[in-house]
């Protein structure tokens, strides 16, 4: 085996040695991963909150057990196909063994190591922005119609697994118009692939029309709840972050694309990182909606800095750039990883504050970082709501309703008894099972929609009270309660029906 193929295989066994270390057992799965994981239970074209891609992955999980080894494994996985691409892109740009040795280091430790950790299409989609510049620089630099064919089917790919690949575009597509590489545009190939392309991704569209586009109603909703309490200048100041010891290669690639001679055919790219940027930033985008702009550059940086400084220094340059990845890493690794128990962090409050992970979707700071608080509290959920069940006469016609999509899906994923718990939230108001009749009522609040349950259905069974709630002090879910209603005196399945419409329109 070749000492580059031995030395990239250890990368990638580092690389997923790392992201199962780099979580506690203190926590539980994310609320997110819940959700994906059980759309693989009903696929389809499309889902309210994302496109397919990704419930194929969690239908394969299932068929693997289901386990959380393999819910990690994934993206894992695409972080390390990640690395793999921009070692693969610069040995296409002639690299030595300095520049891919540099380039790995640079991917591994990075933000990749703290958004491969989590179950949700952002891994995939970092891996489909790099391949998709890598297969661009390959037909830049060859003009073969295959790698447009190859790029028209990995944006489909990535399409099919988060919208968001579309900013690629808007921001790429105007910087090759600005430069010689505009001839792409003249070439038939170039429009067969856009045909490719957009026949693999025509399904999810119809999917989109026969479903009124939900995509835009989602995007709204992020609009309204969360983009709305992002600021412009946090979105900049957040890239300096996620890449911070490779700023220097980055900046390298910068410099070197707009004036290294070897680099004239890509000068597309010195303009397309800042086009994408600000069309980011113009829709408010969150900050890590942009970090797979990031890893090819490292690969044109590491190329240019491996051919062009001055050999006399090369015994301190060179480890020095490699060294400064690790040890941002080990500075970052005491704060930016749940790595660390709810109650250190909370005797720790400030490092974690001026580094802004306190800060929430809602624009407040909370006592422990936002992503943190969403693994805690779910396994106690389920286990309590396995109790509650047991209890119940004919437990075979009960309703599990939730108030969101974390509390069903982890009930499901947790749950000793084989529940489905649905809610009107997200994808599972369409996975409601109809068929059955319902009589009892086990029903999931959030904490501070608890005050006028009791009241408000009560007078509908024959029997109800307060049978638990998430006592986790840590969890974002603190005072979630389950309320146990038995005996039914209405048709519980034409109310369903009848919210189900309510929140349709």
């Amino acid at each position: 085996m070749k000492k580059k193929t031995l030395l990239l295989l250890g990368f990638v066994i580092l690389k997923f040695i790392l992201q199962y270390f780099l979580i506690s057992s203190a926590y539980d799965l994310h609320r997110d991963e819940y959700l994906h994981i059980d759309q693989g239970q009903h696929l389809a074209w499309g889902y309210q909150s994302v496109p397919p891609l990704t419930s194929w992955i969690s239908y394969l999980i299932y068929e693997l057990g289901n386990g959380v080894f393999w819910v990690k494994f994934f993206p894992a996985l695409f972080g390390a196909l990640t690395m793999v691409v921009v070692w693969k892109a610069i040995e296409a740009l002639h690299g030595n063994i300095f520049a891919l040795v540099l380039g790995a280091t640079c991917v591994l430790f990075s933000v990749l190591l703290r958004l491969n950790l989590l179950f949700q299409p952002n891994s995939f989609d970092v891996l489909c922005w790099t391949t998709l510049y890598f297969l661009i620089i390959q037909y830049f630099q060859t003009e073969s119609p295959k790698w447009l064919y190859m790029s028209a089917v990995v944006f489909a790919l990535g399409f099919l697994n988060k919208y968001t690949i579309v900013f690629l575009l808007l921001g790429l597509i105007p910087a090759i118009l600005c430069t010689e590489q505009r001839k792409i545009f003249t070439q038939k190939a170039f429009y067969f692939s856009i045909l490719l392309g957009v026949l693999l991704i025509a399904p999810n569209l119809y999917w989109q029309i026969q479903n009124d586009f939900p995509v835009i109603w989602h995007i709204k909703e992020l609009s309204d709840t969360q983009l709305v309490n992002v600021d412009r200048m946090d979105f900049f100041k957040a890239q300096i972050t996620y890449f911070i010891g490779s700023f220097i290669v980055l900046l390298a690639a910068i410099y070197a694309l707009v004036f290294y001679t070897p680099y004239r055919k890509l000068k597309a790219f010195s303009l397309a990182i800042v086009l994408t940027l600000l069309v980011l930033a113009y829709f408010k985008a969150k900050g890590y909606y942009a970090i797979g702009l990031y890893p090819i550059y490292i690969a044109f940086g590491a190329v240019f800095l491996s051919n062009t400084l001055h050999q006399k220094w090369k015994n301190y340059w060179q480890p020095a750039l490699m060294v400064l990845p690790l040890l941002f890493f080990i500075l970052m690794y005491q704060v930016v990883f749940p790595n660390k128990s709810p109650e250190y962090i909370l005797n720790h409050q400030e490092k974690y504050q001026k580094l802004g992970l306190l800060r929430w979707e809602d624009g407040k700071d909370h006592p422990l970082p936002q992503d943190f608080a969403d693994m805690l509290g779910w396994k106690e959920l389920a286990s309590k709501v396995d109790s509650v069940y047991t209890t119940l006469p004919n437990k075979e016609k009960t309703l599990i309703l939730c108030d969101n999509y974390g509390q069903a899906g982890a009930i499901n994923f947790y749950t000793q008894h084989q529940l489905k718990a649905v809610s009107f939230n997200a994808d599972y108001i369409h996975w409601f099972d109809l068929n059955k009749k319902y009589e009892n009522l086990i029903r999931i609040k959030e904490a501070q929609e608890v005050a006028d349950e009791l009241k408000q259905t009560a007078p509908f069974f024959e029997s109800s009270m307060i049978a638990a709630a998430i006592e986790n002090k840590y969890a974002r879910e603190l005072g979630t309660t389950i309320f146990r209603f038995e005996g039914s005196k209405i048709d519980i399945n034409k109310r369903i029906k009848d919210e189900i419409e309510e929140v349709k329109q």
